[in-house]
């Protein structure tokens, strides 16, 4: 190991310790920057080289954008602001879909389409892998994904990624770790590089802290305590008549026996509103989506492709994304693999009223009845004319709508071919949703409990939307 890596390891490291503060929800449900004390471990050597790695801007072409740039320490490993999608290195593109969290992604099983649910009931289907279509088999594979990709870290070629780090400050740490002659073969020195990045967020506790007020009323610590409010939520998280939510966000334990991960790694298809300029005032639509034939489908592509259907032919996997992690959900500023909603709040609202008033989510045509009539606040449209046509699922080609998810609290059945099969149906448009304000107002308040770095108060507050 030279001097100068003798000296970039230690400070890097104390560098994303004292980076690491991360989002909490206090007795209010008002989100909080808390610091929570850092814990003591000693990473492998590829964990070292990894997390040395992962703050390096010297590995994008524009020499101006790491790892850590969309997925800040300060913000769950997740992106630091609200927009949709990320501008790349190059500054002049931006990506098609939103950046996840990398928080507790060590426990997700290889991609399966015929995966095991993790609840023991619910029949096998896709599940598992990296990336919201699942197409990296590991940790390692997705790491190396946005060093290529043009509108990410813009790399042209394996080779440039490989002679960046040689030149590095931690190029010797490098050898060191996966031999002296590593730097002879390109193939074998990116795959070290995207086997040290797994190594980091598999072993520093920063990505999976299990720091949050949930964990701490699960395991029955002190400061554990949910308020009513967030009592309640909890209780319509798990009802399977009003909300579902544990039906695909699984609090039990997984494949690798971790417990409360929030997400059962399978695939939904939920017909998230189309990101683009047909939403009002839209501050940053995807603009791929300017193209009217395009589509990002999830498990049928463009991005994985080996499912793609034939033309104008319906495939069942078409327009599933992998069911997210929600802890930390709270932090976020987008939502859905296109970024379209940006608050728990708005979402929640969608899932309830996606079927009930289409108009809310989606653009209509056509002259309608009457005047523009006032949606709510949360409303992707800001109005909606009485008896115009509504776009439903307009991110979708009509012949791969029927695999739209209609599961409670949207519809009344499982959706796709088992809808289909049984001949049930989504919720009427114009009947009541299943959710009330009060509702909604509470299962949100219980996501905040997710969020990690939650410091108990001495003395809990008496008010606040999320107290009683």
């Amino acid at each position: 190991m030279n001097l100068a890596t003798d000296k970039l390891v230690p400070l890097v490291m104390a560098l994303s310790v004292a980076l690491l503060a991360l989002t909490a929800c206090n007795g209010n449900g008002n989100a909080v920057a808390t610091a929570p004390a850092p814990r003591k471990q000693v990473l492998s050597m590829p964990a070292q080289v990894g997390q040395l790695a992962f703050f390096d801007k010297n590995l994008s072409s524009g020499k101006n954008m790491s790892c850590a740039s969309c997925h800040d320490p300060q913000y769950a490993y997740g992106p630091p602001n609200s927009i949709s999608v990320q501008l790349g290195s190059d500054l002049k593109q931006t990506g098609a879909r939103a950046v996840p969290s990398l928080r507790y992604k060590e426990s997700t099983p290889a991609f399966s389409e015929d995966a095991p649910n993790p609840d023991g009931v619910t029949s096998n289907s896709p599940g598992g892998g990296f990336m919201a279509d699942g197409r990296a088999a590991t940790l390692a594979t997705q790491a190396g994904m946005p060093l290529l990709n043009p509108l990410e870290m813009n790399n042209p070629s394996k080779e440039a990624v490989v002679k960046a780090v040689q030149n590095g400050a931690y190029a010797g740490l490098f050898k060191q770790t996966f031999g002296a002659n590593v730097f002879d073969n390109t193939d074998a020195a990116f795959d070290a590089l995207g086997t040290a990045i797994q190594a980091l967020e598999t072993e520093d506790l920063s990505f999976h802290p299990y720091s949050s007020k949930y964990d701490l009323y699960v395991f029955n610590k002190i400061g554990g305590v949910l308020t009513p409010a967030e009592r309640r939520g909890e209780v319509l998280f798990h009802s399977t008549g009003v909300t579902n939510c544990s039906g695909c966000h699984y609090t039990g334990a997984n494949f690798n026996g971790n417990s409360g991960l929030m997400t059962d790694f399978t695939y939904q298809a939920l017909g998230a509103p189309r990101n683009d300029r047909s939403i009002p005032n839209n501050p940053d639509p995807i603009p791929a989506n300017d193209d009217p034939a395009y589509f990002d489908m999830g498990l049928c592509g463009p991005f994985r492709t080996d499912y793609m259907p034939a033309p104008g032919k319906a495939h069942p996997y078409c327009g599933m994304f992998k069911v997210p992690v929600l802890r930390n959900a709270a932090t976020r500023g987008a939502f859905f693999h296109n970024g379209v909603l940006h608050s728990l709040e708005q979402v929640v609202n969608f899932y309830n009223t996606r079927d009930t008033n289409p108009e809310y989510w989606y653009p209509s045509h056509g002259d309608g009845t009457g005047k523009p009539q006032a949606n709510p606040v949360w409303a992707l449209q800001p109005t909606a004319v009485p008896g115009a046509t509504v776009d439903k699922y307009n991110d979708l080609p009509p012949v791969q709508q029927g695999n739209v998810d209609e599961e409670v609290p949207m519809g009344t059945g499982e959706g796709g071919e088992k809808t289909r099969a049984s001949g049930t149906k989504p919720r009427a448009a114009g009947s009541t949703p299943v959710m009330t304000p009060q509702q909604i107002a509470d299962l949100v308040c219980f996501l905040g409990t997710l969020s990690d770095g939650y410091q108990p108060s001495s003395a809990p507050s008496a008010s606040g939307r999320c107290v009683k």
